[in-house]
């Protein structure tokens, strides 16, 4: 329907309130979105054609398609046909309210198509030597190459760093849940005026720089080994260096902001559940896991998201506890651009910044739905 039918014309907006309103939001999706895109076409590139001034040549890259290195139609059928299918898959298993194990699976194979786009390449390699490139399925359209990506992965292996990361992002996340959700719960339903203050003192230490807590930490990471050689012995372990040290940093920096977002979201939940659920049989814990948890799931969600980014794109607490061996991946990528040397490790360089981007555009592609109903749902009434 349109905007007309929907609302009253008293709350239309005007056609120049509208055109100005449109204008804005095109202009900052472009000066937000043009960056990646710009660096995801500078990794595909070789330097000659990355660091060229001619924005065509950046596009399109000659120098590249003339090394030997290009995308042909068969290729560009089987990205597309990614895309549709993985979009499918993702809007399948959104439009669900109950997510069954079909809707996993589904969720699944979507993602997994990823993985089978990257090895129908060798099948579109295989391709070319048996029809000649010639063939108009095999006609060179565009110079692109994965090479940068191969070595930054490979070669370099960038893999370890994303294992660190994803290491440290599981653990902030799984504690900040469990532990705000609890403190949440008990906080929006306490009586007590201690629950004001515990909120306001977890404010505080929200509020404080990082740089000041981090400075707290390191010498207890550092001397970490001597002080536990009394109880372990020789086998003292030391928490420098260690990524599941830095869970325990990230975690206790991140829970007061996740201890008051799950409060809000529980306030809006009516007591009447909880004395409902008690009036069937269920105890308190019961209450709280088999009733209040399903209604507070989208919420649940949101909060895990934001403990998820701080994790992610932690740099500070991972740069200044972690060593260069353990590092993950975004002080592993400001290391790339420090160490440069030749063009060539500049694009391995933007390769490197452009594959951290690919798991946070999946996770918003996969739950927006969720993120959406949880930013929404202190408009919730009891």
């Amino acid at each position: 329907m349109s905007e007309s039918i929907l609302l009253p014309k008293s709350l239309q907006l005007s056609k120049s309130l509208k055109l100005l309103s449109n204008g804005f939001l095109g202009i900052w999706c472009l000066i937000a979105v043009f960056p990646l895109l710009w660096i995801t076409l500078m990794s595909l590139k070789y330097p000659l054609d990355a660091f060229s001034a001619n924005p065509l040549v950046v596009i399109f890259g000659p120098g590249t398609l003339s090394a030997g290195a290009s995308i042909n139609l068969f290729d560009l059928l089987l990205v597309i046909l990614w895309v549709v299918v993985a979009f499918l898959g993702i809007k399948r298993w959104q439009g669900e309210k109950n997510l069954g194990s079909k809707n996993w699976l589904y969720l699944g194979i979507s993602i997994g198509w990823l993985f089978a786009a990257v090895v129908s390449t060798e099948l579109s390699v295989a391709l070319k030597d048996l029809l000649g490139s010639d063939f108009f399925l095999m006609t060179p359209l565009l110079g692109m190459t994965t090479e940068h990506f191969q070595s930054v992965w490979i070669e370099q292996e960038f893999y370890r760093q994303f294992l660190n990361s994803l290491l440290v992002t599981t653990g902030v996340v799984s504690i900040s849940l469990t532990v705000g959700t609890l403190a949440g719960y008990g906080l929006a339903r306490s009586g007590s005026n201690w629950a004001f203050w515990i909120l306001m003192t977890a404010l505080v230490f929200r509020a404080l720089p990082h740089s000041v807590l981090v400075s707290g930490y390191l010498p207890w990471f550092i001397n970490s080994a001597e002080w536990l050689r009394p109880i372990f012995g020789e086998a003292a372990p030391t928490l420098y260096g260690q990524p599941w040290a830095i869970i325990v940093v990230l975690a206790s920096i991140n829970q007061p902001f996740t201890i008051w977002m799950l409060r809000s979201f529980f306030q809006n939940i009516p007591r009447e559940l909880d004395e409902a659920a008690r009036i069937d049989g269920c105890s308190h814990g019961e209450a709280f896991v088999r009733v209040i948890i399903p209604v507070m799931w989208p919420g649940v969600l949101t909060a895990g998201l934001f403990s998820f980014l701080l994790a992610y794109n932690d740099y500070l607490v991972a740069a200044l506890l972690l060593d260069a061996q353990n590092q993950t991946m975004v002080p592993a990528i400001s290391g790339y651009f420090n160490r440069e040397t030749t063009s060539t490790d500049q694009v391995e360089a933007v390769a490197a910044a452009v594959s951290i981007t690919a798991p946070l555009f999946v996770l918003v592609m996969v739950f927006q739905k969720q993120l959406v109903a949880g930013l929404t749902q202190g408009a919730v009434k009891g």
